[in-house]
């Protein structure tokens, strides 16, 4: 039996019970919860398609969700189908299996090894330039597929209740993308300090978007969070990449964990050593970390904040004190709490006040033997260019962070060790 179960009061959904966003012990009051997916099935490879919600349609747990709702695998593989046509035409690009590859030039530029070095997964050329759709389409899917099965609230109305995300940059434009995509409308709550380039592009995707200057009488956290919150407490859909708010989120983003390991495989036998991921809310990291432990369970997961702001680094600190890194939910005012001051970078998009997703990132770093990397401003600036120099990507200073983390850590890696690094973030000008 498949079921969502709360990390941190152990609170159990069912897999068949739709729109399952978040665990339903979590109120306004106490938001200090999580959902997680407990299952012991795993197929990686299902169908040799370039699309990675057919290609390991089996493992997703989106696909276990619509046949607990009925709906027969041909409609499933329709639904999936469909909709990515449909990203296409708004989006340019559907979904497909994205490069991964070792960098010659920026192994060497690192003094790696031959028989180690750099690899590059390169998600820029991903739906919406990012790896951001990754997450958001599986609650897409979710959504369709409560609808195609009659189970939504609102099916057999003409009205969809809109969507709603908190982000300034790359997660807004997904959510914006797929939102278009399905004709389904959305509010984006951005900051004050969002870029003109954009807010154009969310304008074009015709998303509603709502500007959150913080307020004196706020409490600490992110405005644009508080304000996405009081609208999905009006009735609004979250559709975001943070799994305290939706936890579909964190179902898609595994497939770029699946890539890596099969595609490596494919090529060497030797197991990848480390991964180095960029962590602003935590779904991405929690996401690779959750695959890579089903396929290469030795492989180090290190996750990358800026000096900036590194709320991770500093739960992984106090859980270390008080009682340890793993299973460390029913810590969570011991541990996490958003960060003290205002939190700066140009790695713009991993400035999340808070990692929401942080217990699952805790417990694969310490599964896996890995530890958070805290980058300075210098390292996250000497990565952009470094990646610039060395390779054809043109990733974002957010994107490159991954790079930023490991050259931190390089003293500490052996010249013969695997490393790999996700670009996610193409650079907008």
């Amino acid at each position: 039996m498949i079921l969502l179960r709360c990390a941190v009061c152990d609170a159990t959904v069912d897999i068949a019970t739709p729109l399952s966003w978040k665990c339903p012990n979590a109120t306004d009051a106490d938001r200090k919860h999580v959902l997680a997916f407990h299952d012991d099935r795993f197929t990686m490879v299902t169908a040799d398609d370039v699309n990675p919600y057919l290609r390991y349609r089996t493992g997703l747990y989106v696909d276990a969700f619509g046949e607990a709702v009925g709906i027969s695998e041909t409609d499933r593989i329709r639904i999936i189908a469909d909709a990515d046509t449909a990203v296409k035409r708004v989006g340019g690009t559907g979904f497909i299996v994205t490069p991964f590859r070792r960098e010659d030039a920026l192994s060497d530029e690192l003094g790696f090894a031959s028989d180690g070095g750099v690899w590059v997964k390169d998600e820029t050329h991903n739906v919406a330039g990012s790896h951001k759709a990754r997450h958001i389409f599986t609650e897409l899917l979710h959504l369709l597929f409560a609808e195609h099965a009659g189970c939504a609230p609102w099916s057999g109305t003409q009205q969809r209740p809109a969507l709603a995300i908190a982000s300034c940059g790359n997660a807004a434009i997904a959510a914006s993308t797929l939102a278009a995509s399905a004709n389904w409308p959305i509010s984006v709550f951005v900051p004050a300090s969002a870029s003109d380039h954009v807010l154009n592009i969310l304008y074009s995707l015709h998303a509603n978007v709502v500007t959150c200057p913080r307020r004196d009488n706020d409490p600490p956290g992110d405005p644009c969070v508080h304000r996405f919150r009081e609208a999905v407490a009006d009735g609004a859909i979250p559709f975001g990449v943070q799994g305290t708010e939706n936890v579909w989120c964190l179902d898609g983003g595994r497939t770029i964990g699946w890539e890596m390991t099969e595609t490596y495989a494919a090529l060497n036998e030797a197991a990848l050593h480390r991964v180095f991921i960029q962590v602003g809310g935590g779904a991405f990291a929690s996401c690779v970390g959750d695959s890579f432990a089903r396929t290469s369970p030795h492989t180090k997961l290190h996750a990358v904040q800026t000096q900036g702001c590194a709320p991770l680094a500093r739960a992984w600190l106090h859980a270390t004190k008080t009682g340890g890194t793993k299973d460390a939910g029913a810590r969570w005012s011991q541990c996490m709490w958003p960060w003290d001051t205002e939190p700066h970078s140009i790695a713009d998009g991993i400035l999340d006040d808070e990692t929401y997703d942080w217990i699952s990132v805790l417990n694969s770093m310490t599964d896996s033997g890995g530890q958070p990397v805290v980058a300075t401003e210098d390292q996250i600036e000497s990565a952009l260019a470094l990646a610039q120099r060395t390779t054809s990507i043109d990733v974002s200073p957010t994107g490159s962070a991954g790079l930023a983390g490991l050259m931190a850590l390089r003293a500490e890696i052996g010249d013969h060790e695997r490393v790999a690094v996700v670009f996610s973030g193409v650079l907008r000008r």
